[in-house]
């Protein structure tokens, strides 16, 4: 079964940093695009930062020149690095993946969600 925890959300003052972690696990054949979303209180979940497998990115309005998602093909893991955060930035944070998936015995492409890491920042 392919898990997707993420982790490194937190309280953390405005103009602060946070580095976010994003570990695939199970039996994976290779990550492809990748993406971080998150959900403010009583909003909607947004696109945060994409990286496609030949390693475009594409990062919201509100969070470009602060925030860098990156990834380390060998360990399955995919970061969100946050500069100057904002209280703006206070969400649960998600992260998405596109693997392939090989816990069936035969290797799928498929589409997994992490369950979320909250990110509160005080103002």
């Amino acid at each position: 079964q392919v898990q997707l925890p993420e982790s490194g959300g937190g309280l953390v003052q405005a103009g602060g940093s946070l580095r976010l972690s994003c570990a695939a696990s199970g039996r994976i054949f290779g990550l492809n695009n990748m993406a971080w979303y998150r959900q403010p209180p009583g909003k909607p979940r947004e696109l945060v930062a994409s990286l496609t497998g030949g390693g475009n990115t594409n990062y919201a309005d509100s969070v470009k020149g602060r925030f860098t998602i990156s990834r380390d093909n060998a360990k399955n893991m995919v970061y969100l690095q946050m500069n100057s955060l904002e209280p703006e930035d206070t969400a649960t944070y998600y992260c998405n993946v596109d693997l392939n998936d090989g816990s069936s015995g035969r290797v799928y492409p498929r589409n997994y969600w992490g369950k979320g890491t909250l990110v509160t920042v005080s103002s």
